[in-house]
């Protein structure tokens, strides 16, 4: 298993709207995140920085399930207006954290 972390950032002014669409998760954007392998995903705000968590047992590749999948594709089209990505410029994907202590 791996634990994955990394950052996005919501636009300022538009906290109390992101909150509101993860309240309201579409199903089939729910179940896509299953089928891609994603568990115990959890996103933590501090101001307009947010940090993502999640376990899975291939990062590639669920990274290679969710950027195939349609409902995705909407549902980041659906968020861009509120939310930054920042990317990694080595691998062009989501900006992950550098795990630094785990305590089970």
């Amino acid at each position: 298993m791996q634990r994955v972390a990394f950052v996005l950032k919501v636009k300022p002014g538009h906290e109390p709207e992101y909150k509101h669409r993860h309240e309201h998760i579409w199903p089939e954007m729910s179940t896509a995140l299953t089928a891609a392998g994603m568990r115990n995903y959890s996103i933590f705000r501090l101001g307009t920085q947010l940090i993502a968590y999640c376990e899975v047992d291939d990062w590639r590749e669920t990274l290679r399930c969710l950027n195939a999948s349609e409902v995705n594709a909407r549902w980041q089209t659906y968020m861009s207006d509120i939310l930054e990505v920042p990317l990694d410029p080595e691998t062009g994907s989501f900006l992950l954290l550098e795990e630094m202590f785990h305590h089970a």
